[in-house]
């Protein structure tokens, strides 16, 4: 497998859509593939038009029972599509924008799932610019939908087609990057099914599964690459190394007050690193008020000659 095919060659791509791929950072096939979803909608449960919110988006399912009206405003700038539909509750008026040809996709007494925002005034259900399926579709509905950080020039159905090609190409090639007994040990799904998981996840608790595994991996990159740039400097860089003759218990026995244990130890393993000359990487962290203050005074007493 090819990951960094040029993702002009991928089906439903070309020369003019990778420019528009291109800014945003998708140049290859690896980069279409992991190009994660910002969000998600859930099309997969429908409500009754009865139930339905002012403001919501949500899915309902409906008959035709109505023509599609279209009507030009005065100015002719704008065609105004209507049609009701109903279920066994209520009706409701669906309406879009500029969009006549939609007209032949709808046909009396069948029934479609529509997904949009519902408006409720005065008794009346209005769904606006609504996607949809006929019944026993799933494209736009019924199922989990990935929503994509997008630029100008492409829409969500577009970069979703474009990435369902790309793993189509893919399939199950990609080599695994985490060893069997820490994807066993750890509860991860494999990569394969992490990548397409992630696009489009039949339910939240696939999401989740492949976040967790593509997260995992990424932390645990992350801390190899920390350890091995650690290791790389300690072995070839040396450090300033400060004098054994000055004492830290110097500064501790002239304290009104005892130490604690953590504090003690903290510094214990400090003086170790400054008496040695390798490069110290070190982090003191504790609570407010845990005594980290005076813990950085005594140790900065070690650099006295």
């Amino acid at each position: 497998m090819e990951l960094n095919k040029n993702v002009q060659y991928i089906k439903g791509v070309g020369e003019t859509r990778a420019k528009v791929l291109n800014k945003l950072g998708i140049f290859t096939l690896e980069d279409l593939i992991t190009y994660y979803p910002r969000t998600y909608e859930d099309r997969s449960k429908s409500k009754k038009l009865e139930d339905t919110i002012d403001g919501e988006e949500t899915l309902i399912k409906a008959y035709v029972v109505s023509r599609m009206n279209i009507v030009t405003t005065k100015n002719r700038k704008m065609k105004i599509c209507k049609m009701i539909v109903r279920d066994d509750t209520e009706a409701c008026e669906v309406v879009w924008y500029n969009q006549p040809y939609l007209k032949q996709n709808f046909h009396m007494g069948e029934e479609y799932n529509f997904f949009g925002k519902i408006s409720k005034r005065s008794g009346h259900i209005e769904m606006i610019s609504p996607v949809f399926d006929k019944e026993g579709i799933k494209n736009n509905t019924g199922k989990i939908i990935p929503i994509y950080p997008l630029t100008y020039n492409i829409s969500q159905n577009q970069i979703r087609k474009v990435i369902e090609n790309g793993l189509k190409l893919v399939k199950d090639s990609l080599e695994e990057t985490i060893p069997d007994y820490i994807l066993k040990e750890n509860n991860l799904i494999d990569l394969n099914s992490a990548i397409r998981k992630i696009h489009f996840p039949e339910n939240f608790e696939e999401f989740e599964k492949a976040r967790t595994r593509l997260a995992f991996e990424e932390l645990l990159t992350m801390q190899l690459l920390l350890l091995r740039l650690k290791n790389k400097c300690m072995q070839k860089e040396s450090g300033i190394q400060f004098s054994k003759d000055v004492k830290m218990s110097d500064v501790i026995n002239t304290l009104p007050f005892t130490l604690t244990k953590a504090q003690l130890r903290a510094l214990e393993e400090i003086d170790r690193d400054m008496e040695s000359d390798r490069i110290m990487n070190r982090l003191l962290q504790g609570d407010v008020g845990s005594g980290k203050t005076i813990v950085a005074i005594i140790a900065a007493y070690k650099k006295k000659k």
